[in-house]
């Protein structure tokens, strides 16, 4: 899971980002491994229908939709022939739909296109961003429609990947991302993806600017997992038991 690929990446963005450097040397580690980057499509498809994968799969996928994604990551791309998936905040790219909250300079819709005519899968990360496990039921409802909308207005195809803001999800905000039509949801769990998570809480490893070769090597092959985002996962759990409390409380204020 990546987000900005930039040398000047905004502070708030600047954790979660790689520098062109690190991620054109990352994508070598995957070529000179034997990896076959796929779309997120490809991968749910064939976990459904029992259908053939190839040689040692992997997603590469890019989080709300940075500029730096097509300025520096796609030539990359291009380079080893990889296929990735990008899942866009509409609400956060440049152009008619835009609303204001990018943490960055983000992609206009022309470059948008542009990567999706370059095999790039381009899939929906709701319209502003929020955590989405906190909104009531219309919020929610519009958010994931809205963003689903909009990507198909812009491109003329039907979004069919969702990755959560943030990696949140709940049952309900799961039941709403298929109802909208989505067919697969990515979250983050920084553990590899399996098939009996389910379609819609498939995990993902994060990729950060401090993520070294060897650390990169380690987690492509599965290993240290566990051990590298040993804190991240306890903050995890820790804030997911105050984000369901919060939501409690909302849904009986409501009453």
């Amino acid at each position: 899971m990546y987000h900005a690929v930039g040398h000047r990446v905004a502070e708030a963005a600047y954790g979660l980002s790689v520098s062109p450097e690190a991620f054109a040397e990352q994508m070598g580690v995957l070529a000179d491994r034997g990896f076959t980057p796929l779309t997120t499509a490809r991968l749910a498809r064939a976990w459904r229908t029992a259908g053939a994968l190839p040689r040692r799969p992997v997603l590469i996928t890019f989080d709300d939709g940075y500029e730096g994604v097509h300025r520096h990551a796609l030539p990359v791309l291009a380079k080893h022939g990889f296929a990735a998936t990008l899942f866009v905040s509409t609400g956060w790219l440049r152009g008619a739909h835009e609303e204001g909250g990018a943490l960055d300079t983000m992609l206009d819709w022309d470059q948008v296109r542009e990567l999706a005519a370059a095999g790039m899968e381009i899939g929906g990360h709701s319209h502003t961003h929020p955590q989405l496990d906190q909104l009531g039921d219309d919020r929610l409802w519009f958010e994931t429609l809205r963003c689903k909308e909009i990507v198909t207005e812009e491109l003329g195809a039907r979004p069919v990947s969702f990755a959560y803001p943030y990696g949140y999800s709940s049952r309900r905000v799961r039941r709403t991302v298929r109802a909208a039509g989505f067919a697969q949801a990515l979250a983050v769990g920084n553990a590899l993806a399996e098939r009996r998570q389910g379609p819609y809480a498939l995990e993902r490893v994060t990729v950060r600017r401090g993520t070294g070769t060897e650390e990169f090597e380690r987690l492509v092959e599965g290993r240290a997992i566990g051990r590298t985002f040993a804190r991240d996962r306890v903050l995890t759990k820790g804030y997911a038991m105050i984000r369901r409390g919060r939501q409690a409380g909302r849904a009986l204020a409501g009453r």
